[in-house]
């Protein structure tokens, strides 16, 4: 191979590998949450501390990656990192505060469930409510730069996406299979046709004209 080639093989996995060092050498969590835009199901939220300068191979923002991809990884993270956990919060909790207080509230709870105390948090986009006692820090597109905040993006997308299949089987006709409770074309001709199940978020504009419910 040529020294061009192995050139710009280097440069591009400088580009695209995630930053991976502890801030002041804090072990450091990284949160994120999953399901925020959904129409229907909970908010998942992960927190995920790794071990400094572990390198995951293909991590990334789970947006960017294969549904395969996202379960491999998910294997990886849970064997590899040194503390983990994942929280919900319903819709019913959704609709009675908002979906930005209920992302956040999801995010303290897997922070409260993690086996090992962080010293530092780092949380994917621009808003976040202090955590008790550890100083964190907001950072947009967080997880495409930082590999706590996407193995926190991986954990949360893979769970709820397990659990809007599980529900598929209860609900088949809303497609969350598929759509996993965002709002598709098909999931809103079914809401048009059935309406709302008891696991849709009713503070969200379902339909465009809401009246079609009555």
């Amino acid at each position: 191979m040529g020294s061009h080639c192995r050139k710009a093989m280097e440069n591009h996995r400088k580009r695209t590998e995630l930053i991976n060092t502890w801030t002041h050498g804090l072990p450091e969590a990284g949160c994120d949450e999953a399901g925020r835009g959904c129409l229907a199901g909970p908010v998942f939220a992960a927190a995920v501390i790794l071990p400094e300068k572990l390198c995951l191979p293909g991590l990334n923002d789970s947006k960017k990656l294969s549904q395969g991809e996202r379960n491999n990884l998910r294997t990886a993270i849970e064997a590899y990192a040194l503390a983990w956990a994942v929280a919900s919060v319903s819709p019913e909790e959704i609709d009675r505060t908002n979906i930005l207080r209920a992302s956040i509230r999801a995010m303290h709870l897997a922070l409260e469930a993690l086996s090992v105390r962080p010293g530092h948090i780092l949380v994917d986009g621009n808003r976040f409510f202090s955590y008790p006692g550890i100083h964190h820090r907001c950072e947009i597109r967080g997880d495409g730069r930082f590999a706590c905040i996407a193995a926190a993006s991986v954990l949360a997308k893979t769970n709820r996406d397990g659990y809007m299949e599980n529900l598929h089987s209860s609900h088949p006709e809303y497609h969350w299979k598929q759509n996993k409770g965002y709002p598709t074309a098909a999931h809103r001709t079914a809401l048009q046709r059935f309406g709302p199940s008891p696991h849709h978020r009713r503070s969200f504009r379902l339909l465009p004209h809401p009246q079609l419910f009555s």
